[in-house]
């Protein structure tokens, strides 16, 4: 699957947002190797901690539906910022403990610009279970 077709299932995912308060629409879109896309889109809620970013929700889905990080070929996620989307830092901890540290991820806007990274490069020194011990 070529990075537009991944980036626009993510664009997609934009549909299912629920964001009354921002308005600040953010999609996800996971490849599986199977071909499978599992998708995510940001929750709000009028507490705002409560609220789900789209990557977290792509993640949690996708590992509720049995996928594994060695399932995982790359990650698009949208959203309407002047230039690529950055993930938050909750985000980028759960890329780091539930994909591959060198699976791609394309951040992109909706003018489709797109900055390639990867959980290792979002977050350099992770807490992981290595640390737990």
């Amino acid at each position: 699957m070529k990075t537009e077709q991944l980036i626009q299932h993510a664009i997609d995912a934009t549909k299912d947002c629920h964001v009354p308060y921002s308005k600040f629409k953010v999609g996800a879109a996971i490849l599986m190797k199977d071909g499978t896309i599992v998708k995510g889109a940001n929750i709000e809620n009028s507490s705002y901690g409560l609220s789900m970013c789209a990557e977290r929700t792509a993640l949690y889905h996708a590992h509720l539906k049995g996928f594994r990080k060695n399932d995982m070929v790359s990650m698009a996620v949208i959203g309407p910022t002047s230039g690529p989307i950055s993930p938050c830092g909750a985000c980028r901890q759960v890329m780091h403990e539930l994909m591959d540290g060198k699976t791609p991820i394309f951040l992109s806007n909706l003018k489709k610009e797109i900055k390639e990274t990867n959980p290792e490069s979002l977050l350099p020194y992770a807490f992981s279970s290595k640390d737990l011990k």
